[in-house]
C-alpha cells in the first residue's frame, strides 16, 4: 500500500544505532516510524504525566533515532501527541505531514488496540495484506509500534491494555494524491514503513504501490492488466484494450519491477503500454527507463531498424538521430515499421524476465500524442 511521490538523518532528528549508506542526499521517516514515536510519548505522558521530548524509538534495523513533538495535550485520562514527518530529500508527498496518535487505557487484559483516525484510510478492497474494513496500517509498522510500546510499558511496570488512534492532519487530501483510491484504500493515507527509514529516490513506496496493484486487481479476479508509463498510456490502454481503471498499473519507470511481480504471481495477460522512446530502453534491455539512469541508444534504434527492412543510409540517419522520436519519425517516413520493432524487441526482454511465468504479453508504443505507433502481440 503506498503513499506514493514518499532514513535516517543526524543527530538533529534525535541518535541512532547502527549506520546508514551516505548518497549525499539527506534521508528521512516514514510515517509508520512518525506513528510510532507518537504513540510512545503520548502512551508515556499518560502513566508519568510528562511527553518524554524528543522520543526515542527502535527500528526494525537496529536504528533509535529521536523525534521532536509538536503537539501534545493530555486531559481526562486521553493523551495525544504529534509529530511532523520530515522526508529528507525524497519527493515525497506526505513530506511535512503531522501524524497524531491519541491514546487511552483499556481494560485490563485487553490488550493493544489500533484504530485508524481521520486521515488514515480504510481497506475497502481484497487482495492487500490488511484485511477489507482496517485502517491502512500495514503490517510491518503495526508490529514496531506494538514492541516499541511493549518495551515502553515494560520500563513503566505497566500492561499494555491501551487504545491507540492514528490520525493524520489533512491525510484525506493527500491520499487522492497517492494510488490509494484506485487500490481501494479510501478516506487517507497509509501508514507505511518496512524499515522506518525513507531512502531518498529509492521509489520503494511508488513500487510496493505496483505491487499492491497487482494483487488487488487479481484479487478482484481481472485477468488482463497494463502496465503504463504515463497518464496518456493509461487512456490509451483503456480506450484500445478495454481495460477498467482497476487494471490499470501505474508503473511509471519501473518496468522491471512489473514484470518481475507478476512473474510470481501470474495473470492470463500483461500489456506493456508507452512511450516510444521508453519502450526503446525496454527492448535494449533496460528495465529501470528514467531518463537520469537510462539512455536511448540510437545504435540499437538503428540495428532494429536494419532488421525492419532499413537502407545503410537510413540506418545511418537513425544512428546520427538526436531523439527516439526522431529515428522513428525517419523511419515512418520511409516506410520502415521501426515502431513495431521496437515493440517486438521490448516483447522479447519482458519475456525474458518473466522466466517461463504463464503470462500473455504484448507491447503498445505510443507518441507524446497518445497515436499508437507500434505493436507487438496483439491479438
Amino acid at each position: 500500500m503506498g503513499n506514493i511521490v514518499q532514513p535516517n538523518h543526524d543527530a538533529t532528528q534525535g541518535g541512532r544505532r547502527g549506520q546508514l549508506k551516505s548518497s549525499g542526499l539527506r534521508p528521512g521517516w516514514t510515517t509508520g516510524a512518525c506513528a510510532t514515536a507518537a504513540a510512545v510519548a503520548a502512551w508515556q505522558a499518560l502513566h508519568t504525566g510528562e511527553f518524554p521530548d524528543p522520543v526515542q524509538i527502535t527500528l526494525p534495523a537496529g536504528h533509535q533515532p529521536a523525534f521532536a513533538l509538536t503537539q501534545e495535550s493530555l486531559a481526562d485520562g486521553v493523551a495525544m501527541a504529534a509529530v511532523q514527518k520530515d522526508a529528507g530529500d525524497d519527493p515525497d508527498v506526505t513530506h511535512g505531514a503531522v501524524i497524531r496518535a491519541t491514546v487511552r487505557r483499556a481494560l485490563p487484559g485487553s490488550g493493544l488496540t489500533l484504530v485508524g483516525g481521520a486521515g488514515v484510510g480504510r481497506v475497502t478492497l481484497p487482495g492487500l495484506p490488511i484485511p477489507v474494513g482496517e485502517p491502512a496500517i500495514n503490517p510491518v509498522p503495526r508490529t514496531y509500534l506494538r514492541d516499541n510500546l511493549t518495551r515502553s510499558s515494560e520500563r513503566l511496570g505497566v500492561s499494555l491494555d491501551a487504545v491507540v488512534e492514528i490520525s493524520v492532519d489533512g491525510g484525506e487530501e493527500l491520499g487522492r494524491r497517492t494510488w490509494n483510491p484506485r487500490i481501494g484504500i479510501m478516506g487517507g493515507i497509509s501508514i507505511l514503513g518496512t524499515t522506518g527509514v525513507v531512502v531518498p529516490y529509492s521509489c520503494s513506496a511508488w513500487i510496493d504501490s505496483i505491487r499492491r496493484g497487482v494483487d488487488v486487481a487479481r484479487a478482484a479476479g481481472l485477468t488482463h492488466l497494463a502496465g503504463c508509463t504515463g497518464s496518456t498510456s493509461e487512456r490509451v490502454a483503456a480506450e484500445l484494450l478495454g481495460l477498467p481503471e482497476l487494471a490499470l498499473l501505474d508503473m511509471g519507470d519501473f518496468v522491471g519491477a512489473v514484470l518481475k511481480y507478476v512473474a510470481r504471481h501470474p495473470v492470463e495477460r500483461l500489456s506493456l503500454v508507452g512511450g516510444f522512446a521508453k519502450l526503446s530502453k525496454l527492448a535494449a534491455g533496460h528495465l529501470d527507463l528514467h531518463s537520469h539512469r537510462t539512455a536511448v541508444d540510437p545504435a540499437h534504434l538503428a540495428e532494429l531498424a536494419v532488421g525492419a527492412g532499413a537502407s545503410p543510409e537510413l540506418a545511418e540517419a537513425v544512428r546520427g538521430s538526436n531523439t527516439a522520436m526522431a529515428a522513428l519519425t525517419a523511419c515512418h517516413d520511409d516506410g520502415v515499421p521501426l515502431g513495431d520493432a521496437v515493440a517486438a524487441a521490448a516483447r522479447v526482454e519482458a519475456l525474458r524476465v518473466l522466466k517461463g511465468a504463464p503470462v500473455r504479453i504484448d507491447v503498445v508504443c505510443i507518441d507524446r500524442a497518445g497515436a499508437v505507433v507500434g505493436s507487438a502481440g496483439l491479438s
